[in-house]
């Protein structure tokens, strides 16, 4: 499959070329524009009405996937998601997966397989992302969005690194995090306005996005907009 994303950084689209019989799957509502011999349809993936349910109800990602094919010919089509964010492709070898937060999956090839992965307590606990997380596995392309645009950082052996957990999109599952203050002491971790952090150790690259859902929801109610009347 052939693809270009546009306009990197922010308000991102990728564009997909799909010869004849060839398939994507994609975020529901994903699709932007496509050509007129593609068909999309609903689907809940490979595990059926439980995958989906693990996925609303558990990842808090849609119920179904769009699966656009080239049906009639070869075509185009145009993929989005529904945040202000970057796009980036992350080819999978089939020796690891990815784990990927909430929101963070867009779209991927027909040959990579995404799933739900539980968190040991404490992540599930502390980290932003909850208790389940998706599970991107296979061989082929995967489509990652953000919210603001995606950086990766590129850990070596042993070296370290800290993360607000609002900014995690996803990490290669070989990877481990501990949960941790950001400062020393409680009062001091949350008057820092950080509270708990993720502590990454490589090798490995870990991707983030530039900007904080949570914390943009936050400023967006300081102004009166969104908040209950």
């Amino acid at each position: 499959m052939k693809y270009e994303i546009l306009y990197h950084d922010v308000f991102s689209v990728v564009r997909c070329d799909l010869v004849q019989g060839e398939s994507i799957k994609a975020e529901s509502d994903a699709m932007i524009t496509m050509s007129p011999n593609l068909d999309v349809e609903g689907s809940m993936g490979g595990k059926g009405i439980m995958g989906g349910l693990a996925r609303k109800f558990l990842a808090g990602e849609s119920f179904f996937f769009q699966r656009i094919t080239a049906s009639r010919g070869s075509g185009s089509v145009m993929l989005g998601h529904a945040a202000p964010g970057g796009i980036v492709a992350v080819e999978l070898d089939g020796t690891y997966g990815l784990t990927v937060q909430k929101d963070g999956w867009l779209a991927s090839e027909e040959s990579v397989n995404v799933s739900t992965k539980m968190q040991n307590l404490t992540k599930g606990l502390f980290s932003r992302e909850g208790f389940f997380v998706l599970n991107v596995t296979g061989r082929g392309t995967v489509f990652l969005s953000s919210f603001g645009a995606i950086h990766p950082i590129n850990l070596s052996d042993g070296e370290e690194i800290i993360i607000d957990n609002g900014h995690l999109v996803a990490w290669p599952d070989y990877m481990d995090y501990k949960i941790e203050k950001a400062s020393s002491g409680w009062f001091s971790s949350l008057a820092s306005g950080e509270g708990l952090v993720c502590r990454f150790k490589g090798p490995g690259s870990v991707l983030i996005q530039t900007r904080n859902p949570d914390a943009f929801t936050t400023w967006l109610r300081s102004l009166g907009i969104g908040a209950n009347s």
